[in-house]
């Protein structure tokens, strides 16, 4: 349930050193072979094992970050070697920064030698896991390599530019020069919208900036509202979803897209809006900024309508309940007298447990509509939920 409202770690890194050290990328003879095994955080992202100078963790593919960011409180992070100074623009507003010297960082078959990380705090909110992640890996690791990712086998891997490894539909991609993140164009109502952020990073499937999203909006657009979480903090965002847009060639139909408040993330960065993993993990993706293109091949899900929040509650899963995060507007939940916090215990007489995560119960708050839930708060009173079509 936590993925219905996604988590975000887009990151931009505002204070880079004047020359920053990027260290010696190089992909070794067999890299095509050398596919990195991942799985999807609850907040949508990629996760996977690396090391960093001889330590094993586990670090998030994210596209949208300039530069990679180490956490804090990681055992790979050697606090007497960090120089402090500098900020970052992330969800929610600024966080402060340091930066670490790395000798040899290797994902699958490339290899960096030298460089430097930041250092941030890394909460597990900005993946919606009980557990935090060690790393975030950005463009300065992947940037000049092709990325290829294979959502429905879960596993990427790193390629030599110029590389086409299958037969998709091709949209622009580069690295702009301001920002030094990955960035591409849609088209939505027949406005074209540049430059949106390819971020593999961001849990959502398509998000736009306030004034994106006045430019193109139809009139009967049905909306509701959601939260979204970053290193600084969380934002409630407008939700809807989409009938078609278009990347490059390519027509995606039902789409879920969120709308910044103004003075978001993306207008605190100059840019319409972005493209997340929620939306690319739909096709098969390369990533080849360095040949100017992106790669999409419709994938098993290509066409499946996205999930839909009949109930309207978005939670937290922790050991023995569900804490709400956000009470949708206009919800079946919202009309009832839900609050933010309130904490559910049970559902229809079942406890929850370690293992509600995954499992049939966990799928009651997109249920079909005119089902009846029975939710038992955790101060012993119940109340009855009727679910329903409301976005």
């Amino acid at each position: 349930m936590l993925r219905l409202s996604s988590v975000l770690v887009p990151l931009l890194l505002a204070a880079a050193p004047a020359t920053p050290r990027d260290g010696i990328a190089t992909l070794s003879a067999d890299a095509e072979a050398r596919w990195v095994p991942f799985d999807l955080t609850p907040g949508n992202q990629i996760r996977f094992a690396m090391t960093l100078d001889g330590k094993p963790i586990v670090a998030v593919l994210d596209t949208g970050v300039s530069y990679s960011v180490l956490a804090a409180a990681s055992a790979a992070t050697i606090p007497a070697r960090v120089v402090k100074g500098g900020t970052a623009t992330a969800i929610g507003g600024k966080v402060g920064i340091g930066w670490m010297p790395t000798a040899e960082l290797t994902i699958g078959g490339l290899t960096r030698r030298g460089g430097r990380v930041a250092v941030a705090p890394l909460p597990a909110a900005a993946t919606g896991s009980a557990d935090a992640v060690d790393m975030l890996v950005g463009r300065d690791v992947t940037g000049a390599q092709a990325l290829d990712i294979d959502f429905a086998a879960r596993r990427f891997r790193l390629l030599p530019s110029g590389r086409m490894p299958f037969v998709g539909t091709v949209a622009p991609l580069s690295i702009s020069a301001r920002r030094q993140i990955y960035e591409s164009a849609i088209t939505l109502a027949g406005r074209r919208l540049s430059p949106i952020v390819v971020d593999t990073g961001d849990g959502a499937a398509v998000t736009l900036s306030a004034a994106s999203w006045r430019a193109t909006a139809p009139h009967d657009a049905r909306t509701t509202t959601t939260i979204s979480f970053g290193l600084a903090g969380s934002t409630v965002s407008t939700l809807t979803i989409v009938p078609t847009l278009t990347i490059g060639g390519l027509t995606a139909r039902q789409t879920e897209l969120r709308v910044e408040p103004a003075g978001g993330f993306s207008d605190g960065i100059g840019v319409a809006g972005r493209i997340g993993s929620g939306f690319l993990q739909r096709y098969r993706v390369l990533l080849d900024p360095a040949a100017g293109r992106m790669v999409l091949q419709p994938g098993p899900t290509a066409d499946r309508p996205p999930l839909r929040s009949t109930s309207g509650l978005l939670v937290r899963v922790e050991p023995d309940r569900l804490r709400v995060l956000h009470v949708m507007r206009g919800s079946p939940a919202a009309e009832t007298g839900w609050r933010d916090d309130d904490q559910i215990c049970a559902v229809d007489g079942s406890p929850i447990t370690a293992a509600y995560t995954g499992s049939p119960l966990a799928a009651w708050s997109i249920g079909a509509p005119g089902r009846i839930v029975a939710l038992r708060l955790c101060d012993g009173s119940v109340r009855t939920l009727t679910l329903k079509h409301f976005y």
